[in-house]
């Protein structure tokens, strides 16, 4: 019985009756194992459609994840955004969801608000309008979400909580919906109620209220980015909130939704997901959830957190967009697999399609899903992403297997008369790791309406009747560069682009240009912290504001900057070195920070809160007048200087060894900066 194939299963009526028996006991676990590795699948539509597909999207903000592309100049910026908007390009994205900035730290660093004060409007600061409109001028028909994440202080009274005063906080909200409209020409869809933390019923109808009343009807609420639950319940039992809510929408489902939410019959979404490192373990991830938060939840979109890791690596959750672009100082870029993944959906289907009911899970692994527009088109996509290489960042994936093997479909219903379906093919290799992404393949011949493809272990495949499917390139971009060891900015701009400076990636507070005009001389263009309130926090910001730049890996640096203080009796202002944290544990930052204070003082600390002295002494500075301040840090030692003259040397420092530059104040008060120097040995 040497040998493979079929000589294994040829008969020899010689052989003793045992050895028959272990023939025959051979050929049925032949059969058996041939059997488990072969499935067969149905793609009929025959008793109806399943649900709406929404489409893929992507999310700016939550926060500031977006920060550095602003500053990317061209081709290179324009390249980006192709990858990620235009039509059968690159991701081809669907759905774009913005922050509705509220000058709070929400993750990676603060997003401006439109209103400061209950006063104030201003929908020119930040750079989500801008992001909103090139999605737009690349995709007409992208549906746009916003949602806050934080508010400024004056919405919650004093009190760290938007729904006090529901009537404000409802207008505070829509008011942004409408400059968006007024200003920018951006019709927004969607609007979300808090990010991740709780929901208020009173408020959520009194939101719903507002939008009708100004006419914008067509905006639809989604509920209420965070758990299935306590929303499914309340919307199951509360008409009126029901006929509030258009979407539930859930973060970070782990593919499966709960009872309460089918039965309510909302469109389910998860809207929010990924958040994951976005090397090859992070594209499998990403390929597995968007084909099972539908086959496992009934979840017809899914938006990534976030859209482009576009700020600094060291920053929490470095790395974790569809694609990286944090070096517009060099115009370097990456285009990473997700972005390859997402195409293998979105450039085959569109909102408005319907999952066929037919979809499932593969016999040995892995998952389908087949979309119709009902004009005779099909789509199927199928992923065999094993466990260990499509680990998300949350929540914890159960252990299960995927191996080898060959699926036949049969197509029925309007489907029976296809003849060819074109095809396209990534795979991650992670054994030999030569990948490959989105490659076209020949078309598939069906035969009666049928076709079967072998497949392997992670491994994504779209089949469609779509002839469109295209792999975009640019010229390839710069190489990767560090950050200049040397690098100034005297902010002198007189119509900006945008409202922050250049590579400053605000953590608490909101840095903005100024325009000085009660100063005649050499600082009329200034940088400027704006916020004198605490605002409606979605983490525990910093009780001081603080914007860093610069690389997280230098260690000797000289930080030079010209500060002006307009609060009397109050606060301070620093410029510090090594500064090692940011995003949610700004707060326990440690560093170099070297502090003057309007009362004639100055004071060196190792940590932002000015809790661990260095050293103290008289300064003779005061608010309403311009100093320099200069800090040198060499090895173990920092010296600090005062309008070029020593204010204290050679200070023994044990602290980081090394971290971000930055600027910032000693509360929330209005300061000025100019002249910024950065240099690196």
């Amino acid at each position: 019985m040497a040998g493979s194939g079929i000589s294994v299963l040829t008969w020899n009526f010689r052989a003793s009756h045992q050895d028959r028996l272990i023939v025959c006991l051979l050929f049925y676990l032949r059969l058996t194992l041939v059997h488990s590795q072969h499935g067969s699948y149905v793609l009929d539509d025959q008793k109806g459609l399943g649900r709406q597909f929404d489409g893929i999207g992507g999310l700016s903000g939550g926060g500031a994840t977006s920060r550095l592309l602003v500053n990317y100049p061209e081709p290179y910026r324009g390249q980006i955004l192709d990858y990620l908007f235009k039509p059968n390009f690159g991701a081809s994205l669907d759905i774009l969801k913005v922050e509705i900035g509220g000058d709070a730290q929400t993750t990676d660093g603060t997003e401006p608000s439109h209103k400061h004060s209950e006063e104030d409007e201003n929908y020119f600061r930040g750079y989500e309008w801008w992001l909103m409109k090139e999605a737009k001028k690349r995709n007409p028909k992208i549906k746009l979400i916003g949602l806050p994440w934080a508010f400024p202080g004056w919405v919650g009274r004093g009190k760290n909580w938007p729904y006090d005063f529901p009537d404000v906080t409802a207008y505070y909200v829509v008011s942004w919906i409408i400059g968006a409209k007024r200003y920018h020409n951006l019709d927004i869809d969607y609007i979300g109620i808090w990010n991740e933390r709780s929901f208020d019923v009173k408020y959520i109808k009194l939101l719903r209220y507002t939008l009708d009343k100004q006419g914008l009807e067509r905006v639809k609420i989604i509920a209420s980015d965070n758990l299935w639950q306590p929303i499914s319940f309340s919307v199951l039992h509360d008409a009126e909130l029901q006929d509030a809510v258009s979407v539930l929408g859930v973060h970070y489902p782990g593919t499966y939704t709960v009872g309460d939410a089918i039965k309510t019959n909302k469109t389910l979404w998860s809207s929010e997901d990924y958040s994951t490192f976005n090397d090859n373990v992070g594209g499998g991830c990403w390929a597995r959830i968007l084909n099972q938060n539908y086959v496992n939840g009934l979840m017809t979109s899914t938006i990534s957190w976030n859209l482009v890791a576009s700020y600094y690596q060291d920053l929490p959750f470095g790395q974790d967009g569809l694609m990286t672009a944090q070096e517009p100082w060099s115009g370097n870029y990456v285009v990473e697999s997700p972005i390859w993944i997402t195409a293998h959906t979105t450039q085959f289907t569109e909102p408005g399609w319907f999952y066929l009911q037919t979809v499932g899970h593969l016999q040995s692994g892995g998952s389908y899903v087949a979309l119709t527009d009902g004009l005779g088109n099909l789509t199927v996509i199928i992923e065999t992403m094993t466990r260990n290489h499509s680990v998300c960042i949350r929540p914890p994936l159960p252990a299960y297997n995927v191996s080898a093997q060959t699926a036949t479909f049969f197509l029925k219903g309007s489907f029976t008369t296809l003849t060819e379906l074109q095809v396209w093919h990534s795979r991650f290799a992670f054994k030999t790791n030569n990948p490959v992404f989105f490659e076209k393949l020949a078309p598939i011949k069906l035969s009666g309406g049928t076709f079967t493809i072998n497949l392997q272990e992670d491994e994504v495949y779209t089949l469609t009747t779509l002839k469109t499917g295209l792999k975009g390139n640019h010229s390839k971009p710069p190489d990767s560069q560090p950050f200049p060891k040397k690098y100034m900015d005297d902010f002198n701009v007189r119509n900006p682009n945008f409202s922050e400076a250049p590579y400053f990636a605000d953590q608490t507070g909101v840095f903005e240009y100024f325009i000085n005009t009660s100063d005649p001389g050499d600082h009329v263009f200034t940088l400027r912290q704006v916020l004198i309130q605490r605002p409606v926090t979605w983490v525990a910001d910093a009780d001081q504001t603080i914007s860093v730049i610069g690389d997280y890996n230098w260690q000797n640096i000289t930080v030079s900057c010209d500060v002006y203080m307009e609060a009397i009796n109050k606060g301070g202002v620093f410029i510090a070195g090594r500064v090692t944290k940011g995003g949610g544990e700004v707060r326990n930052a440690k560093g170099v920070f070297f502090w003057v204070f309007p009362k004639g003082t100055y004071k060196v600390t190792s940590d932002i809160q000015g809790n661990i002295v260095l050293a103290v002494g008289k300064s003779g500075t005061r608010a309403g007048i311009w100093h320099t301040l200069t800090l040198q840090i060499k090895g173990y030692e920092a010296s600090g200087f005062l309008n070029g003259y020593p204010l204290w040397k050679n200070l023994l420092i044990l602290g980081p060894k090394n971290g971000w530059a930055a600027i910032g104040t000693g509360t929330f008060e209005k300061t000025q900066f100019d002249n910024f120097l950065l240099e690196a040995d």
